[in-house]
């Protein structure tokens, strides 16, 4: 199905299945695709964010179970914590699909990685369409899910484009500035590989 997806600058993405078909103004696609089912976000439509510490969130960080959280905690392990448990590759698996749940609600649509050493790792990285690319260049930082908070300049995915991935997120701010003052809280839908997998509620 085609979907139109624009934000409140009027700039839009025409997506058909895990490509984006067209990018222009909204009125031009919608006039060039009338049956199309458009999604009219609030904010800015932006190419999405690169996390630029996915081999230490994904391979060496636990993100807690919320059934677990009253032994826990809900903050993601590392260290000490992360040695303690009793890790296995099923364990691993749910964890790493925790960790991309989390990065795509911050408009994560591609995560830095080193080659992923862990098949559970992999697998859930795989199928959940996050992207993955090599490392930025710039090592340092603090490894966290919110790429504002690593320390490090914020990096774009590459622009979206006519033939590109169907891969973006929206924020509910006017500008980068403001998303760079506001961070990814405002965060509101993140599409990867066409498909809806982020909304805010």
């Amino acid at each position: 199905m085609l979907t139109i997806h624009a934000d409140s600058t009027g700039w839009a993405l025409a997506v058909e299945g895990a490509w984006i078909a067209e990018a222009g103004p909204l009125e031009k696609l919608v006039a060039d695709r009338p049956r199309a089912r458009v999604r009219q976000w609030p904010g800015i439509l932006t190419p999405g964010l690169v996390n630029p510490h996915g081999t230490e969130l994904l391979e060496e960080t636990y993100h807690p179970d919320p059934r677990e959280a009253d032994e826990l905690g809900t903050e993601p392990l590392t260290g000490d914590a992360l040695a303690a448990l009793a890790m296995n590759d099923a364990r691993w698996g749910a964890s790493a699909r925790r960790g991309v749940q989390r990065m795509l609600a911050n408009g994560t649509v591609a995560a830095a990685c080193e080659e992923l050493r862990n098949r559970a790792v992999r697998d859930a990285v795989r199928r959940s369409g996050l992207g993955v690319v090599g490392r930025l260049g710039r090592p340092g930082g603090v490894p966290s899910l919110d790429p504002y908070a690593s320390g490090l300049p914020v990096e774009f995915a590459q622009p979206r484009e006519r033939g590109s991935a169907a891969r973006f997120a929206v924020f509910d701010v006017p500008d980068e500035a403001a998303l760079a003052a506001r961070g990814v809280a405002t965060c509101v839908a993140t599409v990867v590989e066409g498909r809806l997998v982020y909304r805010r509620r």
